[in-house]
């Protein structure tokens, strides 16, 4: 009689769900380059996006305690800074914010072997490190989950079919050949990216695999309820106040099953705004009975722009709606973009492309 421990059992269930199933978007000789770059010590400077969400700081600290737990020299370098509700995540202290310490950061970056950039696909997304970085002379590699990759990183993982860059990180590390080096912190942090980027596993791209990896980071020490509480739970009254002021500006247009918000500076300020404040606001227009698409414009007066976010259910692809119209892209729920002209006018285009829409909308 064969007798397996739980753990074996584990492993046995696990390894070819995980590793054989689900690996796509990185061909096998661009893996094999990675382990062959990776096979003795490195500089390595990883990049997330400019305004940097749980996905993107999740997946770069996952990375970062991997590397360095691998003997590697690696450092994070965003690109601003990020929400206050992700700075309790293991390693978060060691990020580099390329506003602040400018000069560190550009060292960190000119001098790297490799150049990992974790959760955005064109160098555009990273504001003023763009150029910096199309000056680097390290090996590029692209972790990323959203449409339309541009070609500026030799190795390449992008799958758009993921759930999460987080989801990414976790596959790859098993890919590379070693799933048992998995932390506690580690699991925090992609169990974080994870949550955060499927909507607390509500999205359309959660899958069951997506399930089987959080049930694994959960046997890897990730503190779930803990986590949604670090993250969901510590409202402040101002954010609670300027959650009242959006709500009380959406606009319902029933006919489109649209349905948008309004921020203007002034708002903002007057509700002593924080970076990450306005996260989520744009999903409650989502919630109502008939909405499929959902929007909100907050204006940024320092950037001289409206910053926009896009969400919808269903087929209704707000990726193509924002590369088409807002100068954004994304996801085919998920995507953002931006209007150089002032609330009027951008409001005012908005609506005047909704009738070109509305049979997908009302479909």
């Amino acid at each position: 009689m064969i007798q397996l421990s739980l753990g074996k059992i584990k492993a046995f269930v696990l390894k070819p769900i995980l590793l054989n199933c689900i690996f796509a978007g990185m061909n096998l000789e661009h893996l094999n380059e990675l382990k062959k770059l990776l096979s003795s010590p490195k500089k390595i400077a990883i990049i997330p996006h400019k305004n940097p969400d749980g996905d993107a700081i999740g997946s770069t600290l996952a990375l970062w305690h991997y590397l360095v737990n691998t003997g590697h020299t690696a450092s994070i370098v965003a690109p601003n800074d990020y929400p206050k509700f992700l700075k309790w995540m293991p390693g978060s202290d060691q990020i580099l914010n390329f506003e602040k310490e400018n000069s560190q950061s550009k060292a960190c970056i000119n001098n790297a072997d490799i150049i990992c950039t974790l959760d955005f696909n064109h160098l555009g997304r990273v504001g003023q490190m763009s150029e910096i970085l199309e000056s680097a002379k390290a090996t590029f590699v692209m972790v990323d989950h959203h449409q339309e990759p541009s070609d500026y990183a030799k190795i390449m993982y992008s799958d758009v079919k993921m759930s999460s860059t987080c989801e990414m990180v976790y596959v790859l590390i098993n890919q590379l050949g070693d799933e048992n080096s998995i932390t506690p912190e580690m699991a925090n942090c992609i169990y974080t990216g994870i949550m955060t980027d499927t909507g607390s596993f509500k999205f359309a791209a959660t899958t069951s695999n997506t399930h089987r990896v959080i049930a694994d980071l959960m046997d890897k020490g990730a503190e779930g309820t803990e986590i949604h509480h670090r993250i969901y739970d510590t409202n402040s009254p101002s954010r609670l106040h300027l959650l009242g002021c959006a709500l009380k500006n959406m606009v319902i247009l029933e006919e489109y099953s649209t349905a948008y918000i309004t921020m203007s500076q002034d708002e903002l300020d007057t509700y002593n705004y924080q970076k990450g404040d306005t996260e989520g606001f744009v999903n409650y227009g989502l919630t109502l009975d008939g909405i499929k698409f959902a929007v909100i414009f907050i204006e940024n007066r320092e950037e001289g722009i409206y910053k926009i976010s896009f969400r919808s259910v269903g087929e209704f692809s707000v990726n193509d709606f924002a590369r088409k119209h807002f100068s954004g892209g994304g996801h085919t729920n998920a995507a953002g973009g931006k209007s150089d002209d002032n609330l009027e006018e951008t409001i005012a285009k908005f609506t005047s492309l909704l009738p070109l829409y509305k049979n997908q909308l009302q479909s």
